[in-house]
């Protein structure tokens, strides 16, 4: 059972728009890890101080994504993009004239609102647009989030070099007006009412269920979500000055990050390949487990070398994990709360980064050793599985009777 407008020549484009604006929108979230050098430096500040306006970055980018999430829900992603837009622009300019790191870093709570956009909301929209080809059509949208962490840096490096990171920040502020605001103008066409009725009538038929309330289970998604994310922070965040420690220097850090991104999209357009396949479900396990075994082989491996191998690996294994939280939303609570749903469990996955990435650091304060908190990483990650295993386990078709 399926409608014209689904997975029709319109949600392609729609697709494009959307893509094109997620690798914009989501240009604040890396955006404060390309200047924080230099805001060390102009501030006189400590490391951790200078850590903090990334910190509030990911808050806000988690409540963001809940936040955002519903307005989608409400009021359709052209408005939301839109306010979402000015609010960053508006984040950026109040950033260059930060007086202290403690204006910088509320500065940054704000551009974390804004930049969640482009992330948790446009991945709700745009599922609402495909049936049989949803798992790409997410993994893609999904992908700009590492592609602006990809391309980005790179282009910001020569003004940065030559004019400051205020001048990034001024750069950003007027590309982010100029760029998403006509582009989403693209995207407000609202998907048909009929649409609506049969894309409820195809999930009711294709419905899986676990036993639980639909709160519940997003709860229980939620969880799931900051166990792996705990785990994937730990060399995404640290990867820089793991490498340090190692006598490698930053740069080498630096490229073993963009490694891990590449792989990432890579992972993400694959995963969606094969979730049209399998669903959801089974693709977060096979994820969940392939970045569990990636973590392994940073504990006996500390070789230049071999970092860049494991480094490559873990993206290839990890990408695909966040948008099939997505995808398991959208196969086992209803569609008309897709974006609140599939936002709170966006939110999670971004608190289990910052969570993660905060008790990496405390480990090694601990211990001078980053050893522990791979360990640490591995553990939440069987937090994960198990809870994935589980509810592969007790799936049945909507209707049909869960084991108690």
């Amino acid at each position: 059972m399926t409608h014209p407008v689904h997975d029709s020549a319109y949600s392609w484009f729609r697709l494009l728009i959307t893509l094109a604006i997620a690798t914009v929108a989501n240009v604040g979230m890396w955006a404060v890890i390309v200047v924080m050098p230099a805001v060390e430096t102009e501030f006189g500040a400590g490391r951790a101080e200078a850590s903090m306006p990334y910190t509030l970055t990911m808050i806000g980018f988690a409540l963001g994504n809940l936040w955002l999430g519903r307005l989608v829900d409400r009021l359709g992603v052209t408005w939301a993009l839109i306010g979402a837009a000015l609010l960053s622009a508006l984040s950026y300019l109040l950033a260059t004239l930060a007086p202290t790191i403690l204006w910088l870093s509320a500065a940054h709570l704000l551009l974390g609102l804004g930049t969640a956009v482009g992330f948790g909301p446009l991945i709700a929209d745009i599922s609402h647009w495909f049936l049989r080809r949803r798992g790409i059509a997410v993994a893609l949208v999904a992908s700009g989030n590492y592609l602006s962490g990809a391309v980005w840096p790179t282009l910001l490096a020569d003004v940065l070099a030559e004019r400051g990171w205020q001048a990034v920040y001024l750069t950003l502020a007027v590309v982010t007006l100029v760029a998403v605001i006509p582009l989403s103008l693209v995207l407000r066409r609202r998907l048909p009412e009929e649409a609506h009725g049969t894309a409820a009538a195809t999930a009711q038929l294709n419905a899986r269920s676990a036993g639980l309330s639909p709160r519940a289970l997003q709860y229980l998604l939620g969880i799931a979500g900051i166990g792996c994310c705990v785990a994937m922070s730990m060399p995404q965040v640290h990867i820089v000055a793991y490498c340090v420690g190692l006598g490698y220097g930053p740069a080498v850090g630096a490229e073993m990050l963009s490694l891990m991104l590449l792989g990432g999209v890579v992972s993400r357009v694959i995963s969606g390949l094969v979730a049209d396949r399998l669903g959801g479900v089974m693709t977060l396990l096979a994820g969940s487990v392939l970045q569990c075994a990636a973590l392994f082989l940073f504990l006996p491996y500390d070789g230049l070398v071999p970092l860049y191998v494991v480094s490559t690996l873990f993206g290839l294994a990890q990408g695909g994990i966040v948008p099939s939280y997505a995808l398991v939303v959208r196969e086992y609570l209803p569609p008309r709360e897709a974006g609140a749903r599939v936002g709170f469990v966006m939110m999670m996955t971004i608190l289990g980064m910052a969570l993660g990435g905060w008790m990496s650091g405390w480990i090694y304060d601990v211990t001078s050793s980053y050893t522990l908190a791979f360990v640490n990483g591995i553990i939440w990650n069987g937090l994960n599985i198990a809870i994935i295993l589980w509810l592969m386990l007790r799936s049945r078709p909507r209707g049909q009777a869960v084991p108690a």
